[in-house]
């Protein structure tokens, strides 16, 4: 059966408020929920960056929900880090932290200065990453030099079992170069054809049988109008190609970048509407495709009000 969790989004609230949100997600119903995990918002109105890590040990312990993030390895963050970080939250909640990993974007990963190389490039630094983590997560002691350093790292701390590690992809050949080596995959929602393509990748290049999770963006709010402003004022930026979103390198170029995408433009490339029912809609396709966790993310500002509606009307009718 789909589950359906809350999506928090640490570009668009702080971490204080968020942690709030996750509290009356669950009261409503929602069955899980996930995080971001930025060093900058999209774009600078959005006008957050809490510190994903740290929010979910609070979040993991103020709820009883399962929690995720969606993290780029070998950057900013040195895996060996990540590893311990991931550890620690597994160990202390068991079964309830799963980690999707991603090769990242410029706008959060520049920031240690670093040279951003091509896609290909990435993909092989990811990869390495992961086998760095999960060697630790085994009792190893790495030592390991490559596209990543790791001089003698032994974790001390570890869970009964390691989390589960999500490949985020957002193309289907993305999708297909992690289905052998991710226990899951991560993406984010998009017309049915276009994931379900992305899905069969996944499948074909050794997925088949993994569970699939997705964050699915939408507006709403309480009409129509405010869902469409609220759309195109928090996510214009999101619209621009896979190629553009992982190479602009700050807020205020996003913000230049999404200067021209119009109102309408937003509206036709996300689920908006005022309608509890066309959401319900937009919804039910996922779980027609086979995705075990589906979190629901709304762009517009006003959370407690989606999160009261959607828990009493729309979550029920999905299940």
């Amino acid at each position: 059966m789909t589950r359906y969790g809350y999506h928090a989004s640490h570009e668009q609230h702080s971490p204080s408020t968020l942690l709030k949100y996750v509290r009356l997600a669950e009261q409503a119903g929602f069955d899980a929920a996930m995080c971001s995990d930025h060093f900058h918002p999209w774009v600078p109105s959005q006008g957050q960056s809490g510190f994903a890590w740290s929010w979910l040990g609070a979040a993991l312990c103020a709820t009883n929900l399962d929690f995720g993030c969606v993290s780029a390895p070998g950057w900013r963050y040195h895996p060996a880090v990540i590893a311990q970080a991931a550890a620690t939250l597994a160990e202390m909640y068991p079964d309830r932290f799963w980690l999707s990993v991603g090769s990242g974007e410029a706008l959060n990963e520049h920031i240690c200065g670093a040279h951003w190389p091509a896609k290909s490039e990435r993909n092989a630094r990811l990869l390495e990453s992961i086998e760095v983590m999960r060697a630790l997560w085994a009792g190893e002691t790495v030592t390991h030099y490559g596209r990543v350093t790791v001089e003698e790292a032994t974790l001390y701390t570890r869970p009964a079992r390691p989390p589960a590690v999500f490949g985020a992809a957002l193309t289907p050949a993305t999708a297909r170069w992690l289905g052998g080596w991710a226990d899951g995959l991560m993406t984010v929602g998009a017309a049915p054809d276009a994931l379900r393509s992305l899905i069969d990748a996944f499948r074909d290049g050794g997925g088949e049988g993994k569970p699939i999770k997705v964050q699915c963006a939408f507006a709403w709010a309480p009409t129509e109008a405010d869902a469409r402003s609220a759309a195109h004022r928090e996510w214009a930026a999101n619209l621009l190609g896979t190629d553009v979103l992982a190479v602009l390198r700050t807020p205020k170029q996003f913000e230049a970048a999404a200067r021209f995408v119009s109102v309408d433009e937003v509206a036709n490339a996300l689920p908006v509407s005022a309608d509890p029912v066309r959401h319900i809609e937009h919804l039910q396709v996922y779980a027609e495709l086979g995705i075990e966790d589906v979190y629901l993310h709304n762009v517009a500002r006003d959370q407690p009000e989606f999160i009261d509606v959607f828990g009493a009307r729309v979550l029920p009718q999905l299940r």
